[in-house]
């Protein structure tokens, strides 16, 4: 068994590029050189859009352009009830107003940041799943070599392309929101093919075992992945936000004070208005962290598990031919 595999079991982490495998003849190969091998040119992502200009780049300048585009809505409005506001706004007693206003925004802020905490939770599960799950899969494959010769060769097989169809079929899906109940349909040829296992010698047995609590692991986090694609945060949060969004935005036009300059009570409607915007522009993108922009997840883990299987392969099971092409649909 390969060293360099036993040792990515034992420490819980993925190996990286760089990180040197034995072969079969007893030299040393490493993995710096698996972007040029032939399974790496099969999975790879595909190329940027044409014209240099990414899809993160993109979204990017849209979260911008909402930003600015309600930031000048909310802007204006203000400078337009300014006209026929009194001199000192339009409440007699400031500070029992800005008491108000105080409670009206202490209350938007702890019920935002109780939700953003929520939505944070369920990204970093999604997270930690897909990580957990590409890990597995990598164990799955070493252990998948102590197996009889002829079960070993096709769970291996199996296993590289349950993970080709979580890069190039489920991944997909979860950004477009449409992964549902879905099943990786690798994961029922996994079971077929292991239920016709009969271990014989106590290595066999062992094998069989930890396979099976590998199994259940990676199903384990395949869900805490999949969890994160439909969104946590139900539709009543998202009206009463918008409600209390509303609330203070209609409060701070009454804070219109014709006394002050232009530039101060654009300011003072601006830089709520930018910070209400913002916030809930990031709890939507916690809400569904399965995107192609700026720190959407991204298959990076699944991807690094199906270039180490196809570096070290050659060393541990050179015969095994997956049963599927390079996206994983079956051949």
């Amino acid at each position: 068994m390969p060293s360099g595999l036993s040792r990515t079991r034992r420490q819980g982490i993925p190996p990286s590029p760089g990180v040197e495998v034995p072969a079969a003849s007893g030299t040393v190969e490493t993995l710096r050189s698996v972007p040029n091998s032939p399974g790496w040119n099969r999975t790879r992502a595909p190329p940027p859009p044409a014209g240099g200009v990414t899809v993160a780049g993109v979204n990017l300048v849209w979260g911008a352009l909402v930003v600015v585009a309600v930031t000048s809505v909310a802007v204006a409005a203000m400078l337009f009830v300014r006209r026929r506001a009194p001199e000192g706004s339009y409440f007699s007693d400031g500070d029992r107003a800005s008491g108000v206003f105080g409670v009206l925004a202490t209350g938007f802020s702890v019920l935002l940041g109780f939700i953003i905490f929520l939505a944070f939770e369920s990204y970093d599960q999604s997270r930690t799943g897909s990580e957990t799950e590409a890990l597995v899969v990598l164990q799955q494959v070493e252990n998948a070599q102590l197996f009889p010769t002829a079960a070993g060769k096709k769970l291996t097989g199996q296993l590289l392309c349950y993970a080709r169809a979580v890069v190039h079929e489920e991944w997909p899906r979860m950004q477009n929101g449409t992964e549902g109940d879905s099943l990786n349909p690798w994961a029922l040829e996994l079971f077929g093919t292991l239920s016709q296992v009969q271990p014989k010698t106590a290595s066999e047995q062992s094998a069989y075992d930890k396979w099976l609590e590998q199994t259940s692991t990676r199903e384990e986090a395949r869900r805490d992945r999949v969890h994160g694609a439909v969104g946590v945060i139900p539709s009543p949060l998202w009206v009463v936000l918008f409600f209390i969004s509303a609330v203070i935005f209609a409060y701070m036009l009454f804070f219109a004070d014709s006394g002050e300059g232009v530039v101060t009570q654009g300011l003072l409607m601006g830089a709520v208005t930018s910070v209400i915007v913002t916030m809930l522009l990031l709890l939507s993108f916690l809400d569904s962290p399965f995107h192609s922009g700026v720190g959407g997840l991204k298959p990076v883990a699944m991807e690094r598990t199906m270039r180490i299987v196809d570096s070290v392969l050659p060393s541990i099971a050179p015969d095994v031919t997956p049963p599927c092409d390079a996206e994983g649909a079956p051949l």
